[in-house]
């Protein structure tokens, strides 16, 4: 599909990746409608020249408003916490994708790109795991609910008429980014942040725009009724990857502590999440083969010059020190 003058629809168009995705498909020439339930946000949003519709995927009116004269969705609204409450994440990642696909079918939208997590994989899987792998709920709220909006999701593929995608996303860093940029800086800014088993786990990072360059992709390629796992496709350690964080704002390199003292301290501290640790402790990568060979995805922002970006994001809105 040729992207240039076609309409995209972005649910939680204010998080991160959202935002992100946005300013890439003006850039692309396309039409960009979003999706938020923040105000806020929505006119931040706007003031890029994109259209935002005020209203969550929960509800179906809004749904039906956002889904008007679209050809694309990108759903990207989702419940991002480590833990809580099952029924809270089901409601909001498995409900509300049902919502969202089942409209966007409805309302004539020809590409649906759900995205999805590596963490249907679990916490513990082989190295280089495939997307033909083991899906492991792990009893976490969130991987469960990840596997169960993917298999929701993909009932409704139905090409050529309506194609749907998945795309399992690592872990998306870059300027803007809360969980592996501005969240670990203000604890370290704190003194409270730790790396866990002297950051020897694997963290399996894609920059924010590798990852939107995938997105887009596979509309192109219709690779419809697929999931693939996209990273960067390079094995990094936690410790390299917040020493190079911690380098680039001018902060002290963390200190290291086991995993079982964590877990420890985790019983007693409602804001260390046991399944956090569990993340962190992964020592595996995942496969981005499937990816390289039927989209042609192919990285172009290694991790230094991601760290880069995201040092001069850092330092144009000054928050090096003000974190």
């Amino acid at each position: 599909m040729e992207l240039k003058n076609k309409t995209l629809l972005i649910t939680g168009i204010g998080n991160f990746i959202g935002q992100r995705t946005a300013e890439m498909a003006l850039e692309r020439g396309m039409n960009v409608r979003g999706l938020e339930k923040s105000p806020d946000l929505a006119r931040e949003i706007e003031s890029c020249g994109a259209d935002v519709v005020i209203g969550h995927t929960t509800d179906p009116q809004a749904l039906e408003r956002a889904c008007e004269n679209v050809d694309i969705v990108f759903h990207t609204e989702s419940v991002l916490e480590a833990s809580g409450e099952l029924d809270y994440f089901r409601k909001v990642n498995v409900d509300g994708t049902i919502n969202t696909v089942k409209i966007a079918k409805q309302s004539g939208v020809q590409s649906f790109v759900h995205l999805s997590s590596v963490l249907v994989y679990g916490f513990n899987y082989p190295d280089q795991v495939t997307e033909d792998g083991i899906l492991r709920g792990e009893n976490n709220p969130f991987c469960q609910t990840k596997i169960e909006s993917e298999l929701e999701v993909l009932k409704f593929n139905n090409p050529p008429g309506f194609g749907v995608v998945v795309i399992r996303a690592g872990d998306v860093y870059g300027p803007g980014a809360d969980a592996w940029v501005t969240r670990p800086l203000q604890l370290m800014q704190q003194k409270k942040f730790v790396l866990i088993n002297g950051g020897s786990g694997c963290i399996n990072h894609v920059y924010i725009d590798n990852l939107v360059d995938s997105v887009f992709l596979a509309i192109e390629k219709e690779a419809y009724g697929e999931a693939f796992n996209i990273t960067d496709g390079s094995k990094t350690t936690w410790k390299d990857y917040y020493f190079k964080l911690a380098n680039i704002a001018d902060m002290d390199k963390p200190a290291s502590m086991p995993a079982f003292l964590v877990k420890k301290a985790a019983q007693f501290q409602s804001n260390i999440s046991p399944a956090a640790i569990d993340f962190t402790t992964r020592l595996h990568t995942y496969s981005t083969h499937k990816a390289r060979q039927i989209l042609g995805y192919n990285p172009r922002v290694n991790l230094d010059e991601g760290m880069k970006r995201t040092e001069n994001w850092l330092k144009s809105n000054g928050l090096c020190h003000e974190i």
